[in-house]
Parts: structure tokens; C-alpha cells; sequence
């Protein structure tokens, strides 16, 4: 490391608990609330920042475990901090909690490096498109009837996002009449030409899910999300060979072996991968490649303002999750959230860092750690 290259100086972590604006389910939970981790990296005067969505503990993971392996490293090596965290929670296990933290913290200094280099994270890491597809994701199972064509309307109508998702599988696949009775209406709600999506949450068996799709065909469904639980590699290829949708998972890659498992066992049409769980920033371009060699399409999973500026570097990727939930609290948190009008989300060149500045004033109420 040369003399005159800037330090990481300080780690920190802040939780956020935000309430949902109404009650929430999927398939296999449901929720009220959601929990934002957000780290801070320092060097200089210079501050990056990047968050996950999970459980307040990551920020334990941060403060006592992550935050001694980056402090007093170069801020221009993100790729060696990165290694060194993924070392660090070699003992308490990385799937989960700790992959979380290890994201925010990633997220966080790649911020920091394109701040202090004064560019953008889209330029750092060379962008191979201008802006990125998204799709609108809700369509919650909690959701009546009024609700549902209220959210699709607003996607289509008015952003005119031409692509939308919502949940399937409810109570663990036991509402399959539901299920269908909700698709139907999503249809009659975007229209004949808008791409309809769905999301089961791992909610059903893999002989339910096959039946289930060839009901899904008849609405114009081409994206089945976790037909089964994503553990159940064997069901999900069984699936994929079985369904006309593309079958997807990948939103619990905690780590690069994980997308290898599922491109391994022929479980995925499209990789979904999580730049808030599966390793930040780095491991999420790393990822991408391995499913470009094997001629895979990503999505991102959720965090769409994040997303959108990771994204862009990546040539294989098929779109972005804009997430109920998560668009909402970006919006509410960050000065630079994007707007999807027209279904895509365009990251600012000249914007240094990720082109996002957290309202404290307006995070603070909202601050529990």
C-alpha cells in the first residue's frame, strides 16, 4: 500500500425499522415492517454508504467483526476488504446474517472508493448500458382485490412499466383457487401486451407447481419465481424441465458457491442475485459473470436503487426488482432515488458514488440502533 493512498478510517453501522404502509404476505410470511442495516465507511472527509434489508443483528456483525478486517486498509481495495470479511466470519457461519453485513459494508466502500476517486459507482465499474429494465413487484397475497388493481394500475398506467409480479402460493400453496383468481385479475388489470410475473416464495411441491403453471400459461405468465424452495435444487430442475415460464431463483445466494449450486443442478432459467445478501457489489459482478458463462440472464432482487447502479455494468442482466416496499423506503430515506417512468431506472454519470444522500432528518425517526 503506498504512503499516499487514503485509509478506511471507520466502520459504523445504523438500523432503521420502517413500518409497511399496510399489511404484507407472500406465500410463506407475512410482515409489518421492514429493517434497513445501514453502513457507513469513512476515509478522509469522504463518507460511502450502502445498506441491507434484514435483521438488526448485522449490525452486531459489523461493529464486532467486519469493521477491525476493513479499518486501516486501503479505501481503494475494495475486492481485498471484501476477502478479507468473507475470512473473518469464517467461524460463525457466512450464509445469512453475516452475508448481510459483509453487503452493506461492500456496498458502503465501493461508495467510498468512486466518491474519493470523484466518479460515479457506474463509471468505476464501466457500464455496458445506460440504464436498466424494471419490472413493479407487490401483488401481495395480503392484498384485496381493490388493492391489487390499484398497484398494477399505478406500474402500468401511470409509470408505464411494462412488466409487473405478484405473489402466488398463498398460505404455503393451499389457496391454489385464490392464486389463479389473483393472476386472472392482474391480467385483466395490465392488459394483453404488459409481461405478467409471478412469485410462489418456495409456497408450493414441485408436482403442485407443474399443475399450477399450466393453469399460468393460459393468463400469459412467463416468469415463475421459486415454484419450490430454492433448497430444493432436484425440485426446481424438475420443474424448469416440466413449466413454460422461466423458473427463477437466487434471492438466497448467500455467496458465488450457492449461484454455482443452482446453475449446477439446472435449476434456473434466470440467476437471481441480491446485492444486499450475496456479498455486495463485488460479488454480485462476480456472479454475473458465472452466469454469463453459462449463458444466464441475472435479475436483481429488491433494493432497486441499489440495483439499478450495479446493474448497469452488467451486459447479461435481464432487470431489476422494483420492490414495493424497498422503492418506498428509498424514496422516503435518499435524495437521488431514481424514477422508473417509461420501466426503466437510468443511474446519473455525474453523480459521484451511488448518487445517493441519506435526509438524516427524515431517517431518524425511523433510527432504533
Amino acid at each position: 500500500m503506498r504512503d499516499d493512498e487514503p485509509i478506511v478510517r471507520e466502520v459504523t453501522a445504523v438500523v432503521y425499522v420502517i413500518p409497511t404502509d399496510t399489511p404484507e404476505a407472500d406465500g410463506t410470511l407475512t410482515w409489518d415492517k421492514t429493517t434497513m442495516v445501514l453502513a457507513s465507511a469513512r476515509a478522509g472527509t469522504a463518507r460511502g454508504i450502502g445498506w441491507t434489508y434484514a435483521a438488526a443483528a448485522a449490525q452486531n456483525v459489523i461493529a464486532d467483526v467486519l469493521a477491525d478486517v476493513v479499518t486501516g486498509r486501503s479505501a481503494l481495495d475494495v475486492p481485498g476488504a471484501a476477502e478479507a470479511m468473507a475470512r473473518a466470519v469464517r467461524n460463525i457461519g457466512r450464509p445469512g446474517i453475516a452475508a448481510t453485513a459483509i453487503s452493506a459494508v461492500d456496498i458502503a466502500l465501493w461508495d467510498l472508493k468512486a466518491r474519493l476517486l470523484g466518479s460515479s459507482v457506474a463509471q468505476l465499474l464501466g457500464q455496458a448500458r445506460d440504464n436498466v429494465p424494471v419490472y413493479g413487484s407487490g401483488g401481495f397475497t395480503s392484498y384485496d382485490d381493490g388493492q391489487t388493481r390499484e398497484q398494477l394500475a399505478s406500474w402500468v398506467e401511470k409509470d408505464r412499466i411494462p412488466r409487473v409480479k405478484i405473489k402466488i402460493g398463498e398460505s404455503w400453496g393451499t389457496s391454489e383457487h385464490r392464486d389463479l383468481e389473483r393472476v386472472a385479475l392482474a391480467r385483466e388489470v395490465i392488459g394483453p401486451d404488459a409481461e405478467l410475473y409471478v412469485d410462489a416464495n418456495g409456497g408450493y411441491s414441485a408436482g403442485q407447481a407443474v399443475r399450477v403453471a399450466d393453469r399460468l400459461t393460459d393468463h400469459g405468465v412467463t416468469w415463475f419465481e421459486e415454484p419450490v424452495s430454492s433448497q430444493d435444487l432436484a425440485g426446481l430442475a424438475v420443474v424448469r424441465r416440466q413449466v413454460r415460464p422461466d423458473v427463477a431463483a437466487g434471492e438466497y445466494s448467500w455467496s458465488l458457491a450457492d449461484s454455482a449450486r443452482l446453475i449446477a443442478a439446472g435449476a434456473v432459467d434466470c440467476l437471481q442475485l441480491d446485492v444486499t445478501r450475496c456479498g455486495g457489489v463485488t460479488e454480485f459482478l462476480r456472479g454475473s459473470a458465472l452466469a454469463a458463462a453459462h449463458n444466464l440472464h441475472v435479475s436483481g432482487h429488491c433494493a432497486p436503487n441499489l440495483h439499478a447502479r450495479v446493474g448497469v455494468a452488467v451486459p447479461n442482466l435481464r432487470h431489476v426488482e422494483y420492490f414495493h416496499d424497498h422503492q418506498r423506503i428509498e424514496r422516503m430515506f435518499f435524495d437521488g432515488a431514481l424514477d422508473p417512468d417509461g420501466g426503466i431506472m437510468t443511474p446519473d454519470a455525474d453523480q459521484p458514488g451511488l448518487g445517493l444522500t441519506l435526509r438524516e432528518s427524515d431517517a431518524e425517526r425511523y433510527r432504533r440502533g
